[in-house]
């Protein structure tokens, strides 16, 4: 059995709710209830989690070594955050981040990700189906 790590940063907590224009009217506990739905028989062990927390996300990658894989959608610290990026600099796992939209057809500052360099691959602007996406990409790693 794989065992992947879903993490979700600040905000994600509220898709469903917030900017359905531009996000989708799913919520993250619908994502991961179709997630673990479509991947049920591949002997997959998906465990989301979802903090607004820069210090709790970084906790948990820290400790992800029972991990197989990772797929990161670090919200706005992806923009921001040095402490991420060397948490997953640090992790020896194969890391996909994901964005739900496409992070390069917004605003300037969305383009710049301190995720990118330290991880495998990005999936972005597909919606909410990165996550099934970037799941697919690592249970073949």
């Amino acid at each position: 059995m794989k065992n992947i790590l879903i993490i979700n940063g600040p905000n994600l907590n509220l898709l469903g709710v917030r900017e359905v224009e531009l996000y989708g009217t799913k919520t993250l506990k619908e994502i991961e209830e179709e997630c673990c739905e479509i991947f049920k028989n591949d002997k997959l062990n998906l465990d989301f989690f979802q903090s607004n927390s820069e210090s709790e996300i970084i906790d948990k990658i820290q400790i992800c070594k029972s991990y197989d894989g990772m797929i990161i959608n670090a919200g706005a610290f992806t923009h921001t955050s040095i402490a991420i990026h060397d948490a997953l600099k640090m992790v020896k796992i194969p890391k996909i981040e994901v964005h739900i939209s496409n992070i390069y057809n917004r605003e300037e500052f969305r383009k710049n990700s301190f995720i990118s360099p330290v991880v495998n691959g990005i999936i972005a602007g597909f919606g909410t189906q990165v996550y099934q996406v970037a799941i697919s990409s690592l249970k073949y790693l």
